[in-house]
């Protein structure tokens, strides 16, 4: 594609990526200055660069192999460029349907081995369940169950809308690791705050985990945040307006996304991974001494 038909502007006269001429940015390229998306940027020691111009770097003096590997593209966020930038979030969305569909299968029996549940008795099962029994892989589990089909449906289309992106922009490790920290810190302020044996479960708390991400990485890149600001507003009325809702899982799932997307879009290329890692790092600990004190409070 030619550098006119690159810079011709979208429908509101934003330029649009050179590789996917749908998609609108405001982010060039800093050697060709051609426009590129969130998935074409790779990550240089200026701004960000296109896939052809980080691939034509010149090599590392010394040829060794680990030079070698420090100029291969990669994401804003330092990841590793892949064929295929949805592949996590495609196994995410397959791993919540298969337990749905077990889910079908077995009935409550099966759910209520895995749900959040603080400490009561759960149908089914024998004796005292919950956290506070010791059963702290419930924080965990529950994050891959879900309730009904439209519970499901509109977690999944949230997940396939928000996570792709966010994934092609952050990279495989990063973009699991995001998600499982938001998952269980929104299960956190579930058990910390929620009745004892009102059971919890859902994709909920991670899916705004990588919604808070998504608003820090629009906000890096100067896109137009009204729109995620009127989603965000959407979404919270519906999570305190709708019975039945856990908003905890939704608040704690929100922060975490903000702190640790903050942590992996904003870290400077020389500290990315001890600033990126140690911000996933301590909001676990916040995790642990949550559920510490709520276990300790119920016991």
């Amino acid at each position: 594609m030619d550098q006119a038909a690159a810079d011709a502007p979208g429908a509101r006269g934003v330029p649009v990526c050179y590789r996917h001429p749908d998609r609108e940015t405001g982010v060039r390229c800093t050697r060709c200055d051609r426009p590129i998306c969130p998935e074409c940027m790779v990550d240089a020691s200026v701004g960000f660069q296109c896939p052809a111009c980080a691939r034509g770097g010149a090599p590392a003096s010394d040829g060794t192999a680990s030079a070698a590997a420090d100029t291969r593209p990669r994401t804003l966020a330092g990841g590793t460029l892949t064929r295929d930038p949805r592949l996590v979030t495609k196994v995410l969305i397959g791993l919540n349907l298969a337990l749905f569909l077990v889910k079908l299968s077995l009935g409550d029996v099966f759910t209520n081995q895995l749900d959040l549940i603080g400490r009561a008795y759960a149908p089914h099962l024998t004796g005292i369940q919950g956290v506070a029994e010791g059963q702290w892989y419930r924080l965990l589990t529950s994050m891959f169950l879900h309730s009904g089909y439209v519970h499901i449906l509109f977690n999944m289309l949230s997940l396939w809308w928000i996570g792709g992106p966010l994934e092609a922009a952050l990279g495989r490790a990063r973009y699991l690791t995001l998600y499982l920290v938001s998952g269980l810190a929104g299960g956190a302020l579930t058990y910390l705050l929620a009745a004892p044996n009102q059971p919890s479960l859902g994709a909920s708390g991670a899916i705004f985990g990588l919604f808070g991400a998504t608003a820090v990485l629009m906000r890096r890149l100067r896109y137009e945040m009204r729109p995620v600001i009127v989603l965000l507003v959407v979404n919270l009325i519906i999570t305190f307006g709708v019975p039945g809702i856990a908003w905890q899982a939704h608040i704690g799932g929100l922060v975490a996304g903000v702190v640790v997307g903050y942590a992996m879009i904003h870290a400077p290329r020389e500290r990315r991974a001890l600033i990126q890692y140690g911000a996933c790092a301590l909001v676990l600990l916040v995790v642990a001494v949550l559920t510490l004190v709520r276990t300790l409070q119920l016991t």
